[in-house]
């Protein structure tokens, strides 16, 4: 996908009329909600010192942590060592998701990649 394609989404569906940290906060908590087609399955592909995942294990995803937990970050619910956890969005590589979910993650790790904040 061409990053000015992914740029204008974000900026149509995502972060549009959004003046703040918390609105930015929101509009990505529930676009991210409206897009990802839970349960999915996804890969560590980032350690991170939050996390206890490690690269390359592989995790079920079971929804969106709650809101007031993705004030600063996107965090996801899954499934690990028989415990729900909530983990960093952008630690996760999608497999074998459709086409939205796709999408939506590729548009999560685009936006972290480019060092944008709420």
């Amino acid at each position: 996908m061409a990053r000015a394609e992914t740029e204008e989404r974000i900026d149509m569906e995502v972060v549009v009329d959004a003046y703040g940290e918390e609105e930015r906060a929101m509009g990505w908590y529930t676009y991210l909600g409206d897009k990802l087609a839970f349960p999915f399955r996804a890969r560590c592909v980032a350690e991170r010192r939050s996390s206890p995942l490690q690269q390359g294990e592989v995790v079920e995803v079971t929804g969106m942590a709650p809101a007031e937990d993705c004030e600063h970050d996107m965090l996801v619910d899954v499934r690990w060592q028989g415990r729900l956890l909530a983990v960093p969005l952008s630690q996760l590589g999608r497999i074998a998701v459709d086409e939205a979910t796709q999408e939506a993650i590729d548009d999560w790790h685009y936006w972290v990649a480019r060092g944008y904040e709420f």
